[in-house]
């Protein structure tokens, strides 16, 4: 069955964030006390799953609602330093051309992404922002409701292990892609049903069951 929705995760998957996380995670570790990051630490965390990632920095689970707010107002304020991967718009329009619906599921506020999209934001259909760490298979449910549309007609798209899981959670497909947060071994030791190398193979995936549009036909 084609996919009729493609649920998006933003930073690392549509927006370039990582070198700002990396200039930014060891102040917000001194503001909210949990481990600094050394530069010798960071690979060895992209191969890590989400909870060993807070249970090697020592970040105590109380504290997460509090970080991710400082987390989302400190990206309102470096906005001008976060672009979108190169390709990200035409991948965008070529799904909404072939009539699949796009939705953002993000931990960054709605205003955060919309700024970070630009004229991109147009072609979401749905957002539903701010989601916790472990919130995104409830963010996902809501999302598909609103969409109007079958599970098996849905896949999400992310850069961590817990997008995968959260996908899988609520039986939905998953993609991962591989310039984002984790490394490309740590997704792909998952199985996600998609694995994308590079920002033009993910509107060949997702389009590529579906009829061509009427249109278009000749």
């Amino acid at each position: 069955m084609p996919y009729s929705l493609a649920i998006f995760d933003l930073d690392g998957t549509l927006a370039d964030s990582f070198p700002w996380f990396l200039r930014t995670i060891n102040d917000v570790a001194d503001s909210f006390g949990f481990r600094r990051v050394a530069d010798e630490d960071v690979e060895g965390l992209r191969h890590a799953s989400t909870r060993e990632i807070l249970r090697r920095l020592e970040v105590p689970l109380w504290k997460l609602p509090a970080i991710a707010r400082h987390a989302r107002r400190l990206k309102a304020e470096a906005a001008a330093e976060i672009s979108l991967f190169a390709g990200v718009e035409a991948m965008l329009q070529t799904l909404a051309a072939r009539r699949v619906q796009l939705a953002l599921v993000t931990s960054d506020s709605e205003a955060n992404a919309r700024e970070k999209l630009g004229a991109a934001a147009n072609l979401f259909a749905h957002f539903d922002c701010a989601a916790s760490v472990f919130g995104k298979p409830a963010k996902f449910r809501r999302v598909i409701r609103r969409a109007d549309v079958e599970p098996a007609q849905v896949i999400a798209i992310g850069d961590e292990v817990r997008d995968i899981e959260a996908a899988r959670s609520v039986g939905i497909a998953c993609g991962a892609v591989c310039w984002g947060y984790a490394a490309p071994a740590a997704l792909r030791a998952l199985a996600p049903d998609h694995t994308f190398e590079q920002m033009d193979e993910i509107a060949d995936a997702l389009c590529r069951a579906r009829s061509p549009d009427p249109a278009n036909a000749t």
